[in-house]
């Protein structure tokens, strides 16, 4: 089993996605976020401007304090649902698709993958209210070697203020 640490570079971590079985299972239960420059490859791939493609498919969705973009998910009164680009045939933008949707998949690798996205794109260690939400994460999940609070917040006294909401902003 591979290691996949927060330091894994992104272009190892899509290798190690890339392992996928095609099961669809991510595509029919939610959507991947866009990072870098999705936006912009997925608009030339629809031919469309970014704010068409923004309005049209995308929503935001937010953790640990900060907000991405994502594929609309069509729910049909469930918490989870089909994401906008999926149909029978598969993702109707699949050379294109988020950096999220390459990045993760049901393998051997998927929590650390999912992880990995997580901590390289939601958590903010500059922002204290994305440490305090990711430190409530912690509680309940592992963390990814080279996730630990103590490792995001060098300054153990910083760390200490932000947890105990000395230090808000």
């Amino acid at each position: 089993k591979k290691m996949i640490r927060k330091e894994t570079l992104l272009s190892e971590v899509l290798e190690i996605g890339s392992e996928c079985q095609r099961r669809n299972n991510c595509c029919k239960h939610g959507s991947g976020c866009l990072i870098n420059d999705d936006l912009t490859k997925i608009s030339l791939f629809l031919g469309l401007s970014e704010k068409e493609v923004n309005e049209k498919y995308l929503e935001g969705v937010e953790k640990f304090n900060t907000r991405l973009l994502r594929p609309k998910i069509v729910r049909e009164g469930k918490p989870y649902g089909v994401c906008i680009f999926f149909d029978e045939m598969g993702c109707k933008i699949h050379s294109v698709k988020p950096t999220e949707c390459k990045v993760g998949n049901c393998g051997e690798h998927g929590e650390e993958l999912s992880k990995w996205f997580m901590l390289n794109n939601f958590v903010n260690a500059h922002d204290p209210e994305s440490i305090r939400q990711y430190a409530i994460y912690l509680k309940t999940h592992e963390a990814l070697p080279g996730g630990e609070l103590r490792e995001l917040v060098l300054d153990e006294g910083r760390l200490r203020k932000i947890l105990d909401f000395t230090i808000l902003k």
